[in-house]
């Protein structure tokens, strides 16, 4: 039932299919927020858990401790890293058909306090109820802490709620204690249109709606100077190089003076680069893993070419180059960033993670 003033609860928002973000896109699929209210409890949580990063920077970790034993805390974002122990901040997810009231917040504050006395964790500074929808009764309450507060104690002193009264005379005092010394401003709400502006400010916005990712930023060009995540491609280029040209350029040195090798290496590093670029943009843009399924789909076919024979080297390394133009990918939201120069730089990416080798050995 709806508390009086809570009649916008769902209306037309309310979903009639359930489906989560597979990073695919849809022709048809219904809105974000229609998605989320077709989500179980469980998959609530998670979504809770993506969008709590986005709102506090300063948060050294966050964790999801929904289930049995949380002790009334589904999300717990850490403010230091004594965690529990030093400021944090709970975030409670309520996903019911209808809008979140007082009768449903009320029961997780005094599962709150009761965890508080027993010593499972310390008072968290701020206590947010996320909930698809939030009454508006709900939201008059908590902007009036001390009525709030009143309300909750006078409640306390009747509830037959067993988290209350299951505890003995010492420990129900110490709960109610607790309450009259706690400023209820700590205790908020948040609705869904503020949930899903700040989730679309993170990595897994696309992925889980199925929504185009950002514009992918400018690709990156490479310094002047080499950086130390170049040196392990960089030195295989230079082993092939010296296989093909000699001591005339088998140094970093030796190869600006000599124009083949110059200008072969600069086409590397431009595609290293892009590579790197399309790297720091999954990063940021999609969930973890994204850019690894691209190295991963690109090794599976090249590593086949580079497994066989070869004049030397830098023919190995060209037939790799020109096999992985040729790598069907596997479809994702990231896929369709990737540029035939990326592909280019994500052999060399494998170079560094010692997954192909242009020289090896006495094995032409």
């Amino acid at each position: 039932m709806l508390e009086e003033g809570d009649a916008e609860a769902g209306g037309d928002d309310s979903p009639k299919l359930r489906l989560s973000g597979a990073g695919l896109h849809f022709p048809s699929l219904p809105s974000p927020k229609k998605m989320v209210f077709a989500y179980d409890p469980h998959e609530f949580e998670s979504f809770v858990e993506e969008w709590v990063p986005a709102l506090e920077t300063r948060y050294v970790r966050v964790e999801r401790h929904g289930g049995a034993g949380d002790h009334g805390v589904d999300v717990a974002a850490y403010l230091t890293p004594q965690a529990m122990e030093g400021e944090w901040h709970s975030y409670q997810c309520k996903h019911y058909g209808d809008a979140l009231t007082w009768s449903k917040a009320a029961p997780e504050i005094r599962k709150l306090f009761k965890a508080v006395v027993q010593g499972h964790y310390t008072l968290p500074s701020r206590y947010i109820f996320a909930a698809p929808i939030i009454g508006r009764s709900l939201v008059r309450q908590f902007a009036k802490p001390s009525d709030t507060r009143a309300k909750f104690l006078s409640e306390l002193i009747s509830t037959r709620d067993p988290v209350i009264a299951s505890l003995g005379p010492d420990e129900r005092a110490a709960v109610t204690d607790l309450a009259q010394s706690t400023d209820f401003s700590m205790f908020e709400p948040v609705d869904m249109d503020e949930m899903l502006d700040l989730h679309r400010t993170t990595r897994h916005w696309a992925d889980r709606f199925g929504q185009p990712l950002p514009p992918r930023p400018q690709i990156m060009s490479p310094p002047a100077k080499h950086t130390p995540i170049e040196a392990r491609y960089v030195q295989k280029l230079l082993d092939a190089y010296r296989e093909e040209w000699g001591d005339k350029a088998d140094t970093l040195d030796r190869v600006a003076e000599h124009s083949d090798a110059r200008e072969h290496l600069n086409r590397q590093r431009v595609a290293f680069y892009s590579a790197e670029s399309l790297r720091l943009f999954a990063r940021d843009a999609t969930p973890e893993g994204h850019f690894q399924a691209v190295l991963d789909d690109v090794h599976t076919i090249v590593v086949e070419v580079a497994d066989g024979r070869h004049p030397n080297g830098l023919e190995r390394l060209r037939a790799v180059l020109t096999a992985a133009g040729q790598v069907a990918l596997t479809e994702t939201i990231l896929a369709k960033q990737v540029r035939p120069l990326d592909r280019k730089g994500v052999c060399h990416h494998l170079a560094n993670e010692d997954r192909l080798t242009w020289c090896q050995g006495g094995k032409a």
